[in-house]
Formats: C-alpha cells, sequence, structure tokens
C-alpha cells in the first residue's frame, strides 16, 4: 500500500507539473516585447509624411482637371487636408457640371472638353502666417479662358484661415490704404496702356477696388521670415478689359504699419524688392 506521506508528494509533484505546463502556456499567449528599432522606425512616420497628396489630376471625355499643391504645406497638416478636401471636392463638381452642359443636348458633339487647372504655391511664410497664393484656370467653353488669381492667409498657431481685417487693428481707417493700392494700379495702367485713361473709385466702367475687397498675399523682402509688404491680386476686367489682364500691385508695410494689429506687428518688417506692379510676365512661346 501506499504510504499518506508517499501520496501527499505525488499530489504535490502532479500540481507543480500542471502549474508549469499553464504558465507556459500563458506565456505563449502574450505579446512578444515591441522591436526597439521598429517602434523608433514606426515613430517618424507622421501623417504628412505618410498621406500628404500634392497632386489630383482626373481627365474624362468631358473635362481633364489638375489640382496641384507646392511641398510647403506639408508641415501644416490641418490646413494641407482641408486645402486638399475642398479643391478635389470644386474639381468633382466642375467634371459633374461639364458632363451635364456637353450632354444637354442628348447627343454627341464636336464642342471642346472644359479644363479646370488649380494651382497653389507658397507665398510667403512667417513665425505665424502661411500665405498661399492660388491661380485657377478655367475653360468652360466660352469666348476664351478665364484665370482668376487669390490668396489664402493662414495662422498657424490658431489653426484657421484670417484675412485682412484679422491682420489690422479693429476699426482702422483704409483710406490711405485704399489711394496708395488706386494710384499704384493707375500707374501700372499708364505704363501698359500710354493712352489709357484713369480709374476712380466711383468709375462708371471701371473703378479702383478697395483693400478690404481685394484678395492679397503677403510678400517677402529683405528680411526673411517677415513679410515686407502686401501684394493685392486683381482679376481681368476688375479695372480694365479683358485684353488689358490682370494685375498684382505690391504696397510696402511702410505704407500701412500703424494700420496693423498688435499680434501681426511683429510678423512684418525689412522693404520689398520691387513695388507696384509685380505681374508676371507669360514667358515667350518657342520658336516655331
Amino acid at each position: 500500500m501506499t504510504s499518506p506521506a508517499k501520496a501527499s508528494l505525488r499530489v504535490l509533484a502532479l500540481t507543480a507539473a500542471l502549474a508549469a505546463g499553464l504558465s507556459a502556456c500563458n506565456r505563449d499567449r502574450e505579446p512578444r516585447p515591441a522591436d526597439p528599432a521598429a517602434a523608433t522606425a514606426a515613430a517618424v512616420v507622421t501623417p504628412a509624411d505618410a498621406a500628404a497628396p500634392m497632386n489630383f489630376e482626373s481627365k474624362t471625355p468631358y473635362a481633364d482637371v489638375r489640382l496641384t499643391l507646392p511641398d510647403a504645406i506639408r508641415p501644416q497638416t490641418d490646413l494641407h487636408a482641408r486645402l486638399y478636401a475642398e479643391e478635389v471636392r470644386r474639381l468633382r463638381q466642375f467634371i459633374e457640371g461639364a458632363q451635364g452642359e456637353l450632354t444637354e443636348a442628348g447627343a454627341a458633339t464636336d464642342r471642346p472638353k472644359y479644363e479646370k487647372t488649380i494651382t497653389i504655391t507658397a507665398a510667403a511664410e512667417t513665425a505665424k502666417l502661411f500665405s498661399l497664393k492660388r491661380v485657377d484656370f478655367d475653360y468652360s467653353g466660352g469666348a476664351h479662358p478665364n484665370t482668376l488669381t487669390s490668396g489664402l492667409l493662414w495662422d498657424k498657431a490658431l489653426k484657421r484661415r484670417i484675412g485682412l481685417a484679422d491682420l489690422l487693428r479693429k476699426n482702422a481707417d483704409l483710406t490711405a490704404l485704399d489711394q496708395a493700392l488706386c494710384s499704384a494700379i493707375n500707374a501700372a495702367k499708364r505704363a501698359r496702356v500710354p493712352d489709357g485713361a484713369s480709374i476712380t473709385f466711383d468709375g462708371k466702367d471701371f473703378s479702383c477696388p478697395r483693400a478690404a475687397d481685394t484678395a492679397f498675399v503677403l510678400t517677402p523682402g529683405t528680411v526673411p521670415g517677415r513679410a515686407a509688404g502686401l501684394t493685392f491680386l486683381i482679376g481681368p476686367y476688375q479695372v480694365g478689359p479683358y485684353a488689358e489682364g490682370g494685375y498684382e500691385i505690391a504696397l510696402p508695410v511702410t505704407g500701412f504699419r500703424s494700420l496693423l494689429a498688435v499680434a501681426y506687428a511683429d510678423e512684418f518688417g525689412g522693404q520689398l524688392l520691387k513695388t507696384g506692379d509685380v505681374t508676371p510676365v507669360a514667358a515667350p512661346a518657342p520658336a516655331a
């Protein structure tokens, strides 16, 4: 017969073996420690690096559309996400509209496809502000295509768009700024069309725009990281006939420094490299 002591020892041995087996099973189920090298590699992949498309393009039987964003927008992840979604949605709507118009008669036509190209470039950047220039080329079947230029100003800390009213003091008197813009436009018009008539704020056919109602971008100058002025973007038809084209007019900060809001005063400094008409000149067509 087996003695009680030997029976107890046998039970204890079986219990220890069972516990060891269960412990091994649990170790198999536990997640392995993360590889430090792999964790480090994953940490350096940011949303801006992993998913920041800079282009969008689509071609259909009815329209060709394209969007191009600047690499400088990558660090501004909130702005990039909003702007990319907004512009792509606009381009898709343009395609739908083109299809509707070109198939309105219910049959194929020989009308040319529509086209829309949106090109956004970085205009200037300061510690607080990021300024973008947007050029929208649009052909929708008219006598000629249209190109409209506008600006977008982003407060990097607040993560929102702001306008001229935000840059300036509340209830600031813009009379001097309006007059400076009007005078610079007339000087540019005289250089482009010497025998053309000057415009005023109450002109019948064409008139001077008000600064508060005019698109603009920040303009860099002689001090890195500061804006030396503003460039106002005036489209075709605004101050003259279409053939005259649009104007880009740069005004130095010295003319409106006293109007700047305290929060943004330090974002401006230095001198513009060029004032007045800074409209880009199209490159000449290559010789045949």
